[in-house]
């Protein structure tokens, strides 16, 4: 059968478009979840959040009801990001009085720790007092494309396990075992009215969400990140990171977009960080006349990296503009805790409110500056201090000491036991829990033992018993002894001259890791990140020390 020559044109114009397509495919497939989710459930324009009003007014007074309990969580926040101490984002240019308050009227935990290295397994810590892998929810969740684009863009060794999709769940479905009792569900119990802002990362499906575990209201999104802003939006300044491949990823994603109750999804107000901050504040002024839990998960300082223009414009002298960019991030962050603060003060709730102000994790290497962890090593997604090390702060007046410095250990995993003990409930018998009352330790005056704390991460597993640290990882095969009291920085691995004590130090690590769950789900990417250097600059050298993250 002959074609004619308007067959062979539509047939070579079909042989280009599909070529096209190809090479559009190739070069754009990481937009997929975008641009699916889109579609599934498109955007809608603002729309104000009405918070369930309590009683008009008290049963009692506040000074008598239960402790309100506010859970401030930053995300990926480094350890010298904040003025206190001395310390501070871009040398200091950027005060933090409000977060800093918080330290100044109650205790800081100078030794705290998060659940994980991770966003996802440290919120499952918080929200369950237990280790994340004692049930398995060991990585944190992402779609595969999101794994995929780390080991195609990442280079230096990035592992990309294609064979393990058939046995990963879809994302929404990457929850914890609703087995796992939730900080909200144990407190609901006790009368409370409770309260969910922010980032979730715990499940999106109509049987994991916030609402669906524990909490009576939920605004905020679901997956791990969000836009600050749109990227066209006038009011905002961008810092892309082309040498980033998460960064990659979430640019071509991430949308604009928060949820209430599990409605649909719509644009927020303004500026994320400011807009949770306000509705926090009018949570609150709901919420005055009976006792309220609070997790205010802001997703700031996490990439993609947006500022406000304003506060942009405001830190001229900071002459990087990441580094700019990220400073005035932080500048909004500690803006909005003032404005919860003020508002408790306002409607008298200041004197019984027990505010936690922590990170889920360290700084990320990932956004390329240096100084962020400062003096720890290591970064995000590392058991190096500065991935885990975080700044751990609590007040509440009457109760706590003001202005207290305490060396103990403190965790993640101790905000469950604290907010149980408060409120006088018991704990469930049925299962191991890690934590303890952060208000008895506060109150103590000595004479406690350090109780061990456990990370895993696939193979990559550390200990911290006493005053001694041990990192085991078998990509790359190696092993890390510290003695944190004489070396907090994690300078000189002491392993092979201290054969004895890191004998002692496995075994430790073998019998609590022989208590922890299989992972839910395996990994699907295995990413080296340097301990010393962040990401965008040099690669990785002979000499250069590293871990493989798991996820």
């Amino acid at each position: 059968m002959k074609i004619g020559k308007r067959g062979v044109g539509i047939l070579a114009a079909l042989v280009v478009i599909g070529v096209v397509g190809v090479l559009l495919f190739q070069r754009y497939w990481y937009f997929i979840p975008g641009i699916v989710q889109e579609l599934r459930d498109p955007v809608q324009p603002n729309r104000e959040v009405t918070w369930e009003e309590g009683p008009a007014e008290p049963a009692t007074p506040a000074d008598q009801r239960p402790p309100n309990i506010i859970v401030i969580l930053a995300d990926d926040l480094g350890f010298n990001d904040l003025s206190f101490g001395g310390g501070g984002v871009a040398g200091g240019a950027v005060p933090t009085p409000n977060i800093d308050s918080i330290a100044n009227d109650g205790v800081v935990f100078a030794n705290g720790y998060a659940g994980n290295a991770t966003c996802a397994p440290s919120r499952a810590a918080i929200m369950t007092g237990r280790y994340a892998t004692r049930f398995g929810f060991e990585f944190t969740p992402a779609p595969p494309q999101f794994a995929e684009t780390i080991a195609t863009f990442a280079g230096n060794g990035a592992v990309y396990f294609a064979d393990r999709e058939k046995d990963v769940p879809h994302v929404d479905e990457m929850s914890v075992p609703e087995s796992e009792i939730y900080i909200p569900k144990m407190l609901k119990g006790q009368g409370y009215h409770t309260l969910m802002l922010g980032k979730w990362h715990l499940g999106g499906t109509d049987t994991t969400r916030p609402e669906k575990r524990g909490f009576d209201e939920a605004l905020g999104f679901m997956p791990g990140a969000s836009l600050f802003l749109p990227k066209d939006d006038p009011n905002v300044v961008n810092s892309v990171q082309d040498f980033d491949p998460i960064d990659r990823f979430l640019w071509a994603n991430l949308p604009f977009a928060v949820q209430f109750n599990g409605g649909d999804r719509f644009e927020p107000s303004e500026y994320m960080t400011d807009y949770f901050s306000n509705e926090a504040v009018k949570a609150i002024r709901a919420n005055r006349n009976r006792p309220f839990f609070m997790y205010l998960s802001y997703n700031a300082v996490h990439t993609p990296l947006q500022a406000l223009k304003s506060d942009y414009d405001k830190l001229s002298e900071i002459e990087d503009h990441t580094l700019r960019t990220y400073a005035a991030m932080i500048m909004s962050l500690d803006r909005g805790v003032g404005r919860v603060l003020d508002e408790l003060k306002a409607q008298g709730l200041d004197e019984n409110t027990i505010v936690i102000f922590t990170s889920d994790n360290g700084g990320a290497n990932y956004v390329g500056l240096p100084d962020i962890n400062d003096p720890y090593r290591g970064w995000k997604a590392t058991f190096f201090e500065g991935g885990i090390h975080v700044p751990f702060f609590m007040k509440w007046p009457g109760r706590v000491p003001a202005g207290k410095v305490l060396d103990h250990r403190a965790a993640h995993v101790d905000i469950f036991a604290t907010a149980a003990a408060a409120v006088g409930a018991s704990l469930p018998q049925d299962r191991i829990y890690d934590g303890m009352d952060l208000v008895k330790l506060a109150d103590s005056t000595g004479g406690l033992s350090e109780r061990p704390l456990f990370f895993r991460d696939g193979d990559y597993k550390t200990l911290l018993k006493g005053d001694w640290k041990l990192q085991v990882s078998a990509r790359p095969e190696k092993t890390w002894l510290f003695n944190l009291a004489e070396d907090p920085t994690e300078q000189e691995n002491l392993a092979d001259e201290n054969p004895a004590r890191l004998a002692g130090m496995m075994a430790a690590l073998e019998e609590i890791d022989a208590t922890q769950a299989k992972p839910i789900w395996p990994a699907l990417v295995e990413a080296p990140i340097m301990i010393d250097r962040p990401l965008g600059g040099a690669p990785r050298g002979p000499e250069d020390e590293y871990i493989y993250w798991a996820n």
